[in-house]
């Protein structure tokens, strides 16, 4: 199962030379640190993707923030990039009314029973505007940066805790192997 979706996985990503030839990705394309994946990397771009994939909650802006703040943290692009899909339409929801609860906890003021109220009967932007520009602004951002800072920290050690299993495991299971007909023992 493993060897299939890594297989699967190199298979149907881009290559290195089409990523460089394109004229917006060229510029990341030739940082190789940026695109292997290594005991690094990995949970880094993992931190990135969900500190930027929640705190944005833009969809486009989201993969171009994680892919640009990997470049001073040295974090995995195609990870990141992966990460931001947590907050999707079915979690946004979620997302926004944690950090509203968690901003009213730090002493701001921003009314759940609106927020309920305007996304039910699907408000316009102009509503969500001037509710935004009311008391709840403060809540839901102060809100927005605790959830996804706390996402990130606890992303980064649940990645790293996975890759060094999964290595160990790949090197438990490489020194179990028989040995293949015809090596010299």
């Amino acid at each position: 199962m493993q060897d299939k979706l890594t297989n699967w996985l190199h298979s149907n990503m881009p290559k290195r030379e089409e990523l460089e030839a394109n004229r917006f990705v060229g510029p990341l394309a030739r940082r190789h640190e940026l695109w292997r994946f290594t005991r690094r990397s990995v949970p880094r771009g993992v931190a990135v993707g969900l500190l930027v994939g929640i705190f944005a909650l833009i969809p486009g802006i989201q993969i171009i923030g994680a892919a640009l703040m990997c470049v001073p943290a040295r974090g995995n692009i195609p990870i990141a990039a992966l990460m931001t899909f947590l907050s999707n339409p079915a979690t946004t929801p979620l997302i926004l009314a944690g950090s509203i609860f968690v901003g009213n906890k730090l002493g701001y003021h921003a009314d759940l029973a609106t927020f309920y109220g305007m996304y039910e009967r699907g408000a316009g932007l102009k509503e969500w505007g001037y509710w935004l520009l009311s008391d709840a602004a403060p809540a839901l951002l102060i809100g927005l940066f605790i959830i996804s800072v706390i996402s990130a920290a606890v992303g980064y050690l649940v990645a790293a805790f996975v890759w060094r299993w999964w290595i160990g495991r790949k090197r438990r299971t490489k020194g179990t192997r028989p040995p293949l007909p015809g090596a010299a023992e």
